[in-house]
């Protein structure tokens, strides 16, 4: 895989993931609704925030292991493409049909530092992020590449992204949240989501470095 492949896949991965709704898009439209767009912002800084610390978490120990053997490198690439088949397979089973945005659930309370520890928080807690960096990173960094520098693009990339969508949420806080509502609409995310993630784990299995 070259450089300029490993990120187009990469972001086209990472995009799908970013905008399939989960833990991320329900807490900043919860919070763009219930407490306004600026703690709404600031709550997506702390979640970019946390995934830049996972990611670079990912990229460093990523780096390690892939410098350390060949063996090593075998396992984490079975490991992670084992992972993504797994997740793309569940969610191909048993796409959600709702997806409940919580709007108005939450109350006001402190300010902008407030909203970004919640977001920051909420992505450090949570070790299925934790999980999906250290298992996806590694897969898309070309042969001949540093690892830890690579990863840790990949990673900021993705945070962009993030940034980007969160973004988006918050100008269209009512329209989306009502679309993230339509059973079609979420079981289309989560199924185009499954597919593409069992079709990287594939490719990752059978690619050799």
């Amino acid at each position: 895989m070259t450089t300029a492949q490993a990120l187009i896949a990469f972001s086209v991965a990472a995009g799908l993931l970013t905008i399939t709704p989960g833990l991320d898009t329900a807490l900043i439209l919860r919070t763009a609704a219930a407490e306004g767009w600026r703690r709404a912002g600031a709550c997506a800084v702390g979640i970019g925030l946390g995934c830049l610390a996972w990611g670079a978490a990912a990229a460093f120990g990523a780096g390690a292991l892939l410098t350390a053997s060949h063996m090593a490198y075998t396992i984490l690439r079975w490991a992670g493409a084992a992972y993504l088949v797994w997740l793309g397979v569940e969610l191909l089973r048993k796409p959600r049909t709702a997806f409940d945005t919580g709007a108005g659930a939450a109350s006001p309370q402190g300010g902008l530092l407030a909203a970004l520890a919640k977001g920051l928080w909420n992505n450090l807690l949570n070790p299925k992020v934790g999980v999906f960096y250290v298992s996806f990173l590694p897969q898309f960094i070309p042969a001949g590449a540093s690892p830890a520098g690579f990863g840790l693009l990949l990673a900021g990339l993705h945070v962009v992204m993030g940034l980007a969508w969160a973004a988006g949420l918050i100008l269209a806080t009512a329209p989306i949240a009502k679309a993230l509502r339509r059973p079609g609409v979420v079981r289309w995310l989560d199924r185009a989501t499954g597919g593409v993630f069992v079709a990287f784990g594939v490719r990752i299995a059978l690619e050799r470095r």
